[in-house]
């Protein structure tokens, strides 16, 4: 029996070297992919960009979000962006840089305006 205890007492030390080592990688990689800055939502929804005017600091991710059932786009009117055209729920993201105002359109849609101010 008590070299069995042992042999579990030796096992203990490298099985928790090894947790502390795969953790500490996992924490390092998840800590990497965090964006950083601050980030912010518009919604397509029922023809609209919601809100239609946000307003953003420099360094800022915008992401738009389709709710609706059929196909959008956001378009910079300045060829600043242009996302592909979205399904419902999927997303476009774009990181605001420098100060301005964008306006922007559905290209599917072409009443279907919005406006990011950055600060």
């Amino acid at each position: 029996m008590k070299r069995k205890n042992v042999w579990i007492a030796g096992l203990a030390t490298p099985v928790m070297i090894a947790m502390l080592l795969l953790f500490a990688r996992s924490s390092s990689v998840a800590a990497k992919d965090q964006p950083s800055g601050a980030s912010a939502e518009v919604k397509i929804d029922n023809f609209s960009f919601e809100p239609q005017t946000l307003s953003v600091a420099v360094g800022t991710t915008v992401t738009w979000t389709n709710r609706d059932d059929i196909p959008h786009t956001s378009v910079s009117t300045e060829g600043v962006w242009k996302s592909k055209v979205m399904d419902t729920d999927e997303r476009f993201s774009y990181t605001f840089t420098k100060p301005g105002t964008y306006p922007y359109y559905c290209t599917i849609h072409p009443k279907m305006t919005g406006k990011i101010v950055v600060q």
